[in-house]
């Protein structure tokens, strides 16, 4: 052991017999910092469980989709295995979305608790595992507490579609403690467990694609499974072959999984071509992007939903600086032989993050915050055990390097709670984004959006025109723009913006909503053969487009054919409850001559929306009649 090392251990063990007094065991000195880990988290992120959802993708996950609004069954279970909805395959995201429906409805507070709870337990599993494998609790604990006090966290827990990310880590952190286990005594009937939570893991987001690579970093630190590895916990050893070949399984798993994320991201129009984004591009802002993460997570400011992909136009001096920095740090990992935990931890933050780091484009987005949940984990180990060894060889006081590490975590948690701050409503996490980015196309829309949800349709449209005029490829910015001009009677406008959204977009959810849209402008204008067209695709795309069967019962009750009006405004109210669809509802059901369920959908009118007149006027008419 070298001198460093044996410090650290020295001041290790000093600190084990200070806590002695305290506690009469490690399992309870564990117990005892893992629930004061789990109290000031929760403590921390408690304003999240006040906030709504918001105007970015909750609704496609959650507020909106009728399979995961169910709850549990069945059918759900059956929905959420061969769905590909959002372009992508996590069938235990969605059938946990759909357990918190089945416990809170569309109480935003029940689901914002339940991905909080998730990362409590995701960073109290990490310092648990650290501690098991390395022995030091002091660096494990305050690895663990960066996990969970960073900013750049935020919004992996503040967004309640997010719930993948915190999800997937869960079955990432699980599986690693299984192979923990594995590692001491290997034998099939512990390797299952491990290759079964991988399985989940995948299942969750298949961001955890790269967890056989990390599981042979581990290998090599903390465990000290593979020959010629700095010693570890005592496990058996093996050679590099031997330890590649036992994770083949675990790479089918990988393969598999890669298969499936391609085939339904191609599918849903979610990988960008070379087209959009040249591969020269892509590499360059790969190479900033690994540069950008290693320093928001030093100096975590201008946080952001969003990040704009600046294309082929990165600055020159930007590249060459992640890029420096990025040789720098792998020299120094790589020459570090005497501190192992550096080149382990830089090649898990490498590693980790390839799925995501834009080589393969999915989305617009240069970055993200979220794609840095697991990285982080590998940089915020080699600070913290590089610093830990440091103090020891300096022989800092142990009270100065407790003062010191909690003087960083409150000023992270300080920042923490101002970022949550920004989640609290569509319009305050927007108008901060644009705050902080530049040309933001997607922010202008949501921020739009936002807007509109606060009836202020007038301040929204000048959102949408800068997103187009930032992107005039984003087919939402143009979807955004029909609505408002259909809703001002500017119907053909607004048809020529339905257009070039269709003509935009290959995603079935906004090609299902703009068709809708469509064909009521269609209707509007008398042209009911291309409005019934326009709803038929709508529900081609979406077979659960709600207002494509409010527009057909429409078309169907001018035609007289009540009995199928009634058929399609009832399926249109099922899937989303409106007064508007009541309304109609109730109007066909009156004409019918069935009075008893009319008054009753106009009372279900009232009960959404109490101030509608139409509602009212109609019930008491109705009531009058039948009196």
């Amino acid at each position: 052991m070298n001198k460093g090392m044996a410090t650290a251990a020295k001041k290790e063990g000093r600190t084990q017999q200070a806590a002695s007094g305290l506690f009469a065991s490690p399992g309870k000195r564990n117990a005892v910092l893992s629930l004061s880990l789990a109290v000031a988290t929760l403590a921390l992120y408690n304003p999240v469980n006040q906030h709504p959802f918001i105007n970015y993708d909750d609704d496609r996950y959650v507020t909106e989709n009728p399979h995961v609004r169910a709850g549990l069954s069945a059918e759900t279970v059956s929905w959420a295995f061969t769905s590909t909805e959002q372009a992508n395959w996590h069938p235990l995201t969605w059938l946990s979305h759909a357990l918190d429906c089945q416990l809170f409805r569309l109480n935003a507070s029940g689901h914002h608790l339940t991905s909080l709870l998730i990362h409590v337990v995701n960073a109290v599993l990490l310092f648990l595992l650290l501690v098991s494998a390395t022995g030091r609790a002091g660096p494990s604990l305050f690895v663990a507490a960066l996990f969970a006090l960073h900013p750049i966290n935020v919004e992996s827990v503040a967004w309640v579609a997010e719930r993948k990310n915190v999800l997937c880590t869960l079955f990432f952190l699980l599986t690693i403690g299984a192979y923990g286990r594995y590692a001491r005594k290997p034998e099939w009937k512990r390797y299952l467990p491990v290759a079964i939570l991988f399985a989940c893991g995948l299942m969750a987001k298949p961001m955890v694609i790269t967890l056989p690579f990390v599981l042979l970093l581990l290998d090599y630190w903390p465990l000290g499974r593979a020959k010629g590895s700095p010693a570890g916990i005592g496990v058996p050893q093996a050679s590099w072959g031997k330890l590649i070949w036992e994770k083949v399984p675990l790479l089918a798993l990988s393969a598999a999984s890669a298969v499936i994320t391609m085939t339904v991201q191609r599918a849903g129009g979610s990988i960008r071509s070379a087209t959009q984004f040249s591969f020269g591009g892509r590499l360059e802002n790969s190479l900033l992007a690994y540069g950008m993460y290693l320093w928001k997570a030093i100096w975590p400011l201008r946080l952001a939903p969003f990040y704009p992909h600046s294309g082929d136009s990165l600055a020159v001096w930007k590249l060459a600086a992640s890029a420096v920095l990025l040789v720098a740090v792998t020299t120094l990992a790589l020459r570090s032989r005497s501190k192992p935990y550096l080149l382990a931890g830089w090649l898990f933050f490498l590693g980790t993050l390839v799925p995501t780091i834009g080589l393969v484009q999915v989305g617009d987005q240069a970055m993200a915050d979220r794609y840095a949940y697991i990285p982080l984990i590998g940089v915020f180990v080699m600070i913290v055990w590089a610093a830990s060894d440091l103090a020891g060889e300096a022989k800092i006081p142990l009270a100065a390097g407790v003062l010191a590490a909690g003087c960083v975590l409150l000023a992270l948690a300080t920042v923490t709670y101002r970022q949550i701050g920004y989640w609290k409503s569509s319009y305050d996490l927007w108008s901060h984004t644009l705050a902080v980015t530049g040309r933001n196309f997607v922010a202008e829309n949501n921020l739009g959006g936002a807007l509109l949800m606060e009836g202020k349709p007038d301040a929204a449209y000048p959102h949408f025109e800068s997103a187009a005029r930032i992107n005039s490829q984003d087919p939402m910015s143009h979807a955004n723009m029909g609505a408002y001009l259909q809703e001002h009677g500017r119907v053909r406008e607004a048809l020529a913006q339905y257009d070039a959204t269709i003509r935009l977009t290959s995603d079935r959810g906004l090609l299902a909503s703009t068709y809708a849209n469509q064909g009521t402008a269609y209707l509007e204008l008398g042209d009911f053969a291309k409005a019934r067209d326009s709803y038929e695709r709508a529900l081609h795309e979406n077979a659960n487009q709600f207002n494509a069967y409010l527009g057909l019962g429409r078309l169907l009750e001018q035609e007289g054919n009540l009995e199928e009006a009634i058929t399609n405004y009832t399926r249109s109210v099922e899937l989303r409850p409106t007064d508007e669809g009541y309304i109609f509802l109730g109007h066909a059901l009156e004409k019918a001559n069935r009075l008893p369920e009319a008054l009753a959908a106009y009372r279900e009118a009232l009960k959404i929306s109490p101030d509608s007149a139409d509602a009212q006027q109609a019930a008491d008419a109705l009531a009058a009649k039948m009196r």
